[in-house]
Protein backbone atom coordinates (compact mmCIF):
# COMPACT_ATOMS: atom_id res chain seq x y z
CA UNK A 1 0.00 0.00 0.00
CA UNK A 2 1.39 3.55 -1.04
CA UNK A 3 2.65 6.00 2.10
CA UNK A 4 0.27 9.17 2.78
CA UNK A 5 2.75 11.35 1.52
CA UNK A 6 2.77 9.14 -1.76
CA UNK A 7 -1.17 9.24 -2.04
CA UNK A 8 -1.01 12.99 -0.92
CA UNK A 9 1.69 13.50 -3.92
CA UNK A 10 -0.69 11.67 -6.35
CA UNK A 11 -3.79 14.06 -5.68
CA UNK A 12 -1.71 17.02 -6.34
CA UNK A 13 -0.24 16.11 -8.99
CA UNK A 14 -3.58 15.42 -10.37
CA UNK A 15 -5.24 18.80 -8.99
CA UNK A 16 -2.07 20.41 -9.39
CA UNK A 17 -2.17 20.85 -13.85
CA UNK A 18 -5.61 22.44 -12.99
CA UNK A 19 -4.46 26.01 -11.01
CA UNK A 20 -3.35 26.73 -13.81
CA UNK A 21 -1.61 30.20 -13.11
CA UNK A 22 -3.27 30.31 -9.94
CA UNK A 23 -1.58 30.14 -6.52
CA UNK A 24 -4.20 30.59 -3.90
CA UNK A 25 -3.23 30.50 -0.12
CA UNK A 26 -6.19 30.24 1.76
CA UNK A 27 -8.59 27.49 1.16
CA UNK A 28 -12.67 27.73 2.41
CA UNK A 29 -14.16 24.52 3.93
CA UNK A 30 -18.35 25.02 3.70
CA UNK A 31 -20.85 23.23 5.93
CA UNK A 32 -23.97 21.67 5.56
CA UNK A 33 -25.93 24.41 3.88
CA UNK A 34 -23.04 26.94 3.51
CA UNK A 35 -21.97 25.94 -0.09
CA UNK A 36 -23.49 28.80 -1.91
CA UNK A 37 -20.13 30.63 -0.80
CA UNK A 38 -18.48 29.08 -3.95
CA UNK A 39 -21.49 30.09 -6.16
CA UNK A 40 -20.27 33.48 -5.77
CA UNK A 41 -17.00 32.99 -7.12
CA UNK A 42 -15.44 33.95 -10.60
CA UNK A 43 -13.43 32.02 -12.82
CA UNK A 44 -14.26 28.90 -11.35
CA UNK A 45 -12.62 25.41 -11.84
CA UNK A 46 -14.83 22.46 -10.18
CA UNK A 47 -13.21 19.06 -9.76
CA UNK A 48 -15.51 16.81 -7.90
CA UNK A 49 -13.99 14.33 -4.84
CA UNK A 50 -14.86 11.42 -6.93
CA UNK A 51 -12.51 12.17 -9.83
CA UNK A 52 -9.48 13.04 -7.04
CA UNK A 53 -7.28 10.06 -5.81
CA UNK A 54 -7.51 9.16 -2.55
CA UNK A 55 -10.46 11.69 -1.86
CA UNK A 56 -13.65 9.80 -0.04
CA UNK A 57 -17.27 11.25 -1.51
CA UNK A 58 -19.31 12.72 0.04
CA UNK A 59 -23.05 11.03 1.20
CA UNK A 60 -24.88 13.55 3.17
CA UNK A 61 -27.38 16.24 1.36
CA UNK A 62 -26.30 19.44 1.62
CA UNK A 63 -22.81 18.67 0.59
CA UNK A 64 -22.52 18.93 -2.68
CA UNK A 65 -18.96 17.09 -2.79
CA UNK A 66 -16.56 19.68 -5.34
CA UNK A 67 -13.36 21.45 -4.92
CA UNK A 68 -13.82 24.60 -6.50
CA UNK A 69 -10.50 26.65 -7.44
CA UNK A 70 -11.59 30.86 -8.36
CA UNK A 71 -11.49 34.28 -7.53
CA UNK A 72 -13.52 35.71 -4.62
CA UNK A 73 -13.19 39.24 -5.76
CA UNK A 74 -9.58 39.68 -6.65
CA UNK A 75 -8.29 37.00 -4.07
CA UNK A 76 -7.10 33.25 -5.38
CA UNK A 77 -9.15 30.87 -3.32
CA UNK A 78 -9.85 27.17 -2.92
CA UNK A 79 -13.61 26.51 -1.58
CA UNK A 80 -14.71 23.12 -0.86
CA UNK A 81 -18.08 22.80 -1.12
CA UNK A 82 -19.36 20.11 1.41
CA UNK A 83 -17.14 17.58 3.29
CA UNK A 84 -17.25 13.73 4.35
CA UNK A 85 -17.62 12.78 8.39
CA UNK A 86 -16.99 10.18 10.34
CA UNK A 87 -19.98 8.85 10.57
CA UNK A 88 -20.26 8.46 6.55
CA UNK A 89 -18.46 5.01 7.29
CA UNK A 90 -14.79 6.51 6.78
CA UNK A 91 -11.75 7.01 9.40
CA UNK A 92 -10.20 9.94 10.32
CA UNK A 93 -7.27 9.83 8.44
CA UNK A 94 -10.18 9.50 5.27
CA UNK A 95 -11.86 12.55 6.86
CA UNK A 96 -8.88 14.86 6.69
CA UNK A 97 -7.04 13.67 3.73
CA UNK A 98 -8.13 16.83 1.89
CA UNK A 99 -6.33 19.14 4.29
CA UNK A 100 -3.05 17.24 3.28
CA UNK A 101 -3.50 17.51 -0.30
CA UNK A 102 -4.45 21.28 0.24
CA UNK A 103 -1.77 21.88 1.93
CA UNK A 104 0.74 20.14 -0.62
CA UNK A 105 -1.15 22.26 -2.72
CA UNK A 106 0.39 25.59 -1.37
CA UNK A 107 -2.35 26.11 1.43
CA UNK A 108 -1.22 27.96 4.35
CA UNK A 109 -4.67 29.07 5.67
CA UNK A 110 -7.88 26.94 6.15
CA UNK A 111 -10.75 28.77 7.10
CA UNK A 112 -13.40 25.44 8.31
CA UNK A 113 -16.91 26.57 8.57
CA UNK A 114 -19.92 24.56 9.70
CA UNK A 115 -23.33 24.18 10.93
CA UNK A 116 -23.73 23.72 14.60
CA UNK A 117 -26.51 23.27 17.62
CA UNK A 118 -26.11 26.38 19.97
CA UNK A 119 -25.29 24.92 23.50
CA UNK A 120 -25.15 28.22 24.30
CA UNK A 121 -28.66 29.55 25.68
CA UNK A 122 -27.97 33.18 24.56
CA UNK A 123 -27.39 31.60 21.08
CA UNK A 124 -30.12 31.85 18.38
CA UNK A 125 -30.12 30.50 15.08
CA UNK A 126 -28.60 32.01 12.29
CA UNK A 127 -26.13 33.54 14.73
CA UNK A 128 -22.22 33.20 13.97
CA UNK A 129 -19.40 31.57 16.58
CA UNK A 130 -16.36 31.85 16.06
CA UNK A 131 -14.49 28.81 17.61
CA UNK A 132 -11.75 29.71 20.59
CA UNK A 133 -11.31 26.16 21.03
CA UNK A 134 -12.64 22.72 20.74
CA UNK A 135 -13.63 19.25 22.70
CA UNK A 136 -13.25 16.48 20.27
CA UNK A 137 -15.26 13.83 22.05
CA UNK A 138 -14.42 11.06 19.53
CA UNK A 139 -10.49 11.72 19.55
CA UNK A 140 -10.59 11.77 23.40
CA UNK A 141 -12.23 8.08 22.87
CA UNK A 142 -8.66 7.44 20.75
CA UNK A 143 -10.29 8.50 16.86
CA UNK A 144 -7.82 10.69 16.50
CA UNK A 145 -6.56 11.56 13.06
CA UNK A 146 -2.50 11.28 13.69
CA UNK A 147 -3.22 7.86 14.83
CA UNK A 148 -0.61 5.60 13.58
CA UNK A 149 2.54 6.02 12.15
CA UNK A 150 3.81 9.35 12.21
CA UNK A 151 5.71 10.63 8.51
CA UNK A 152 8.21 13.42 10.50
CA UNK A 153 8.20 15.61 6.13
CA UNK A 154 4.17 16.07 7.30
CA UNK A 155 4.58 16.94 11.33
CA UNK A 156 5.42 16.55 14.61
CA UNK A 157 4.59 13.26 16.43
CA UNK A 158 3.19 15.38 19.10
CA UNK A 159 1.62 18.03 17.89
CA UNK A 160 0.86 20.99 20.46
CA UNK A 161 -2.39 21.96 20.22
CA UNK A 162 -3.62 24.40 23.35
CA UNK A 163 -4.22 27.13 20.58
CA UNK A 164 -5.33 25.42 17.74
CA UNK A 165 -7.09 28.18 16.11
CA UNK A 166 -4.95 31.17 15.33
CA UNK A 167 -6.12 34.23 17.39
CA UNK A 168 -4.75 37.07 14.87
CA UNK A 169 -7.81 35.36 12.47
CA UNK A 170 -10.54 35.20 15.32
CA UNK A 171 -9.91 38.77 16.18
CA UNK A 172 -10.00 39.76 12.18
CA UNK A 173 -13.27 37.71 12.11
CA UNK A 174 -14.43 39.51 14.79
CA UNK A 175 -13.83 42.69 14.03
CA UNK A 176 -15.21 42.43 10.47
CA UNK A 177 -18.51 40.75 11.67
CA UNK A 178 -19.10 43.89 14.03
CA UNK A 179 -18.07 46.36 11.03
CA UNK A 180 -20.84 44.26 9.05
CA UNK A 181 -23.15 43.99 11.21
CA UNK A 182 -23.70 40.56 11.72
CA UNK A 183 -24.10 39.09 15.14
CA UNK A 184 -21.03 36.69 16.15
CA UNK A 185 -20.12 35.15 18.92
CA UNK A 186 -17.04 33.59 20.04
CA UNK A 187 -17.13 29.99 21.80
CA UNK A 188 -16.02 26.04 22.55
CA UNK A 189 -16.97 23.56 19.83
CA UNK A 190 -17.73 20.11 20.74
CA UNK A 191 -17.58 17.56 18.17
CA UNK A 192 -19.72 14.25 18.29
CA UNK A 193 -19.10 11.33 16.35
CA UNK A 194 -22.77 11.44 15.13
CA UNK A 195 -25.03 10.79 13.52
CA UNK A 196 -27.95 10.77 15.57
CA UNK A 197 -28.75 14.10 17.70
CA UNK A 198 -28.04 14.68 20.77
CA UNK A 199 -30.11 13.86 23.93
CA UNK A 200 -31.59 16.22 26.29
CA UNK A 201 -29.03 14.46 29.12
CA UNK A 202 -26.01 15.02 26.63
CA UNK A 203 -27.09 18.20 25.80
CA UNK A 204 -26.67 19.25 29.44
CA UNK A 205 -23.62 17.59 29.89
CA UNK A 206 -21.80 19.37 27.05
CA UNK A 207 -23.26 22.41 28.63
CA UNK A 208 -21.73 21.85 31.63
CA UNK A 209 -18.28 20.19 30.28
CA UNK A 210 -17.76 23.94 28.42
CA UNK A 211 -19.36 23.48 25.55
CA UNK A 212 -21.05 26.35 23.33
CA UNK A 213 -21.96 24.90 20.05
CA UNK A 214 -22.02 21.40 18.88
CA UNK A 215 -21.70 19.30 15.56
CA UNK A 216 -20.23 16.44 14.12
CA UNK A 217 -17.03 17.87 12.13
CA UNK A 218 -14.23 19.88 11.92
CA UNK A 219 -12.13 19.11 14.91
CA UNK A 220 -9.91 16.37 12.96
CA UNK A 221 -9.57 18.61 10.42
CA UNK A 222 -7.92 21.63 12.91
CA UNK A 223 -5.57 18.95 14.14
CA UNK A 224 -4.23 17.80 11.21
CA UNK A 225 -4.12 21.51 9.72
CA UNK A 226 -1.92 22.37 12.85
CA UNK A 227 -0.20 19.12 12.40
CA UNK A 228 0.96 20.52 9.27
CA UNK A 229 1.47 23.97 10.71
CA UNK A 230 -1.70 26.15 8.85
CA UNK A 231 -2.98 28.92 10.18
CA UNK A 232 -6.72 27.93 11.20
CA UNK A 233 -10.15 29.83 11.36
CA UNK A 234 -13.54 28.05 12.52
CA UNK A 235 -16.71 29.56 12.16
CA UNK A 236 -20.04 27.79 12.89
CA UNK A 237 -23.20 29.00 11.55
CA UNK A 238 -25.82 27.96 14.55
CA UNK A 239 -28.71 26.11 12.85
CA UNK A 240 -30.85 24.87 16.01
CA UNK A 241 -31.26 26.12 20.13
CA UNK A 242 -29.40 22.76 22.02
CA UNK A 243 -29.17 23.47 25.59
CA UNK A 244 -31.35 20.78 26.50
CA UNK A 245 -34.03 22.51 27.95
CA UNK A 246 -37.34 21.93 26.21
CA UNK A 247 -36.39 23.14 22.54
CA UNK A 248 -38.13 21.36 19.59
CA UNK A 249 -36.27 18.08 18.24
CA UNK A 250 -33.78 18.67 16.02
CA UNK A 251 -33.51 17.65 12.57
CA UNK A 252 -31.55 17.89 9.34
CA UNK A 253 -34.26 19.37 7.36
CA UNK A 254 -33.94 22.41 9.86
CA UNK A 255 -30.30 22.50 10.08
CA UNK A 256 -30.13 22.60 6.28
CA UNK A 257 -32.70 25.30 5.87
CA UNK A 258 -31.25 27.60 8.44
CA UNK A 259 -27.61 27.12 7.39
CA UNK A 260 -29.21 28.17 3.96
CA UNK A 261 -30.53 31.56 5.83
CA UNK A 262 -26.97 32.43 7.52
CA UNK A 263 -25.02 31.52 4.38
CA UNK A 264 -24.92 34.86 3.00
CA UNK A 265 -23.66 36.57 6.16
CA UNK A 266 -20.99 34.15 6.34
CA UNK A 267 -20.34 34.72 3.15
CA UNK A 268 -20.00 38.75 3.65
CA UNK A 269 -17.80 37.77 6.69
CA UNK A 270 -16.02 35.07 4.81
CA UNK A 271 -15.40 37.94 1.47
CA UNK A 272 -14.49 40.63 4.06
CA UNK A 273 -11.98 38.33 6.02
CA UNK A 274 -10.39 37.07 2.72
CA UNK A 275 -9.89 40.46 1.23
CA UNK A 276 -8.40 41.46 4.44
CA UNK A 277 -5.70 38.56 4.53
CA UNK A 278 -4.90 38.86 0.96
Amino acid sequence: MDSLREQIEEARRFIAPKLEDYKPKIAIVLGSGLGSLAEGLNETISIPYSEIPGFAASTVQGHSGRMVIGKLDDCEVIAMQGRTHFYEGYDMQQVTFYVRVLRALGIETLILTNAAGGLNPVYRPGDLMGITDHIFMPGMAGHNPLRGPNDDQLGLRFPAMLIAYTPALLDLAEREARRLGITFHQGVYVMLAGPSFETRAELRYLRMIGGDAVGMSTAPETIVANHASMRVLGISAITNTATGEGEAEANHDEVLAVGREAGPHLARLIRAIVTRLY
